[in-house]
């Protein structure tokens, strides 16, 4: 017997300022559905998780919850007001003697119920958001970017709870990591469209990159059409011209359904440009240790980081990443021990707090007041690396509309503030690039053009990251914070030192069990094959990096497939070239390294 849905949306039209978000959009939501929902920043998801909590109110169509069914979602930015303790806030729709599941889930996220709402972080009161919804155990739980400001031990822990939980849930995350855990469903937003997939998130960029090649060849018979039909207009009409009127009125219809579509939305036009050669030495670190009152930050930490090295910091909240950050680029001076930097450093910060945007400021403002960026006598115009460039122009570069640039910073999305911080950071040349947590609230694509721009970087990089996935995808070493003082440099990104200790990531207080690394050392003794663990984990994922190469290198021969690119774009002809021959090595070199393994196996 079928069951009843949790939740319908049918015929939902939304308008905001004038432009349709949706049209005609219904759905529905099963009980046990474990949902992704993804798309573009700004092209509406947040505000259909919205309509979906009955929290926004559409312009026509309906929502349906049958009575009884409870829907909880997860407040971005809650009204504490009324609260003294973020604790206060997270029990306040509880039952009694329901007080222990916040408890429970408390200790999960790491999170201190006994927090003044007066001195709470904007993590912290993500954190109580969170908690309150998990707490309260609503038959479809609503979680809207859920893994924002949590370190990886509180992703991991809420990633084990997601996976076991029979709750229905819908989830917007930039964390592919966590959407491959979690999803078995993608309901992709795409220009007012919503889109279903009965699948998870592993297979949704394939997916959606054959969507968007066979819209491109409709579009190109469309276009084809309209010339041979506008053609005929010209050249045959005035012979004919009653009797092929209906002709004459299929050209129009053809002409109003091409303007019609709506195109896709392009990708910002990243670049970074390294400054003049830094020394191969970048940083040198021995022996530093650093405490703040009776915490040990780090004790005895020697690092050597060498031009082109990317070095991401790793490790629970507040366990110390930002400060030795700040020591290794002598911002922060150690209680012992001794940096010392390498010559011909310029620095290019990208802070977590996104201190460097004035809020009350439009982007106008911020991107020209800023010394470093303003043009002498100029006041519409951006310093980019050395060229003059006007501003809204640059602005458009970064996909923001040219009425937004005399709007204050304050009424921008987490993503579209990431993206102005990016903007600002992109103007200057560099060759050390600091990134404490950039990938909080970018979408999936501008991670993925943001990974692309760090690969051909010329400089060296030093990264602060939650993101499990863009940590593998950069990292060429991961120094890992567990407190205590003890920070660890192992090669390779975050599934490697995953490998290593093999161990998941943990406290340092809860470290393996003896029961456990016997298991381990007899599971590795059982292996039938000459692999190592970390050659074998290399033998399963290499089939996946050599299906990405393949399909960037089809996309880049798609691309320079166009006669016309070389004169109307050459620099973006130049650059898809090099990357062409770049994955292209890659690829080569995969294929020849799964060939070894495989047959070592």
């Amino acid at each position: 017997m079928a069951r009843a849905p949790l939740l319908q949306l049918s015929g939902i039209s939304l308008t905001f300022g004038g432009n349709p978000v949706f049209d005609d959009l219904s759905l529905t939501v099963q009980p046990g559905d474990c949902i992704a929902l993804v798309g573009r920043n700004g092209s509406g998801k947040s505000t259909l998780m919205k309509v979906m909590a009955g929290l926004v109110e559409a312009d026509h169509g309906t929502r349906t919850v049958p009575p009884g069914v409870t829907v909880g979602y997860m407040e971005q930015e809650p009204d504490l007001s009324r609260f003294a303790t973020l604790g206060d806030f997270a029990a306040s729709a509880l039952p009694d003697g329901m007080e222990y599941r916040l408890a429970v889930v408390a200790e999960g996220l790491k999170f201190n119920p006994d927090t003044p709402v007066a001195t709470a972080s904007g993590g912290e009161r993500r954190r109580a958001a969170l908690a309150k919804l998990l707490a309260e155990a609503p038959e479809l739980m609503l979680l809207d970017e859920p893994t924002n400001h949590l370190d990886i031990q509180a992703i991991e822990w809420l990633e084990a709870e997601l996976s076991t939980t029979r709750t229905a849930f819908v989830l917007i995350s930039h964390d592919r990591a966590f959407l491959r855990a979690l999803s078995k469903t993608t309901l992709w937003i795409d220009r007012g469209e919503v889109r279903r997939r009965e699948a998870g998130f592993e297979g949704f960029e394939d997916w959606r990159e054959t969507i968007w090649a066979e819209e491109d060849e409709a579009r190109h018979k469309l276009d084809r059409k309209i010339k041979h039909e506008a053609k005929w207009a010209v050249e045959g009409i005035s012979a004919r011209r009653k009797r092929n009127q209906g002709r004459v009125r299929a050209l129009q219809a053809l002409r109003a359904e091409r303007s019609a579509q709506i195109r896709r939305q392009g990708t910002a036009a990243f670049a970074l440009e390294s400054g003049p050669t830094s020394g191969k030495k970048v940083i040198e670190a021995e022996g530093l240790t650093k405490t703040y009152g009776d915490k040990l930050i780090v004790k005895d930490f020697s690092i050597r980081v060498l031009r082109g090295d990317r070095v991401a910091f790793v490790g629970p909240n507040g366990v110390g990443k930002t400060t030795l950050l700040k020591m290794l680029t002598g911002e922060v001076q150690p209680d012992a021990g001794k940096v010392a930097l390498g010559t011909n450093l310029e620095i290019a910060i990208f802070d977590q707090t996104r201190t460097r945007l004035d809020l009350d400021a439009s982007l106008w403002d911020n991107l020209t007041v800023d010394p470093l960026m303003r043009v002498s006598g100029s006041s519409d115009q951006v310093m980019v690396r050395g060229t003059p460039k006007h501003v809204v122009a640059y602005l458009k570069d970064f996909l923001f509309a040219e009425a937004q640039a005399r709007a204050p910073v304050r009424s921008l999305s987490g993503g579209e503030r990431a993206r102005l911080l990016l903007a600002k950071l992109m103007a200057q040349p560099s060759n050390l690039l600091i990134l404490d947590e950039p990938t909080n609230d970018l979408d999936v694509e501008t991670l993925d053009l943001l990974q692309d721009i760090l690969g051909e970087y010329d400089g060296t990089v030093l990264l602060v990251s939650h993101d499990r996935d863009f940590i593998d995808r950069i990292a060429t070493a991961t120094v890992a914070m567990e407190g205590e003082g003890r920070a660890t440099v192992y090669p390779g990104g975050w599934s490697d030192y995953v490998n290593q200790r093999r161990q998941p990531f943990a406290e340092p207080e809860k470290s393996t069990s003896k029961p456990a690394q016997a298991r381990a050392a007899r599971n590795e003794a059982a292996r039938p094959d000459g692999l190592s663990f970390t050659e074998r984990k290399r033998l399963d994922d290499l089939p996946g990096v050599i299906a990405k190469l393949e399909a960037e290198i089809a996309k880049l021969a798609t691309l320079l497939a166009d006669p016309e690119l070389f004169t109307r774009e050459p620099v973006k002809f130049r650059k898809a070239t090099d990357a062409l021959a770049e994955r292209q090595t890659a690829l080569d070199a995969a294929e020849s390294e799964w060939l070894d393994l495989a047959e070592r196996a």
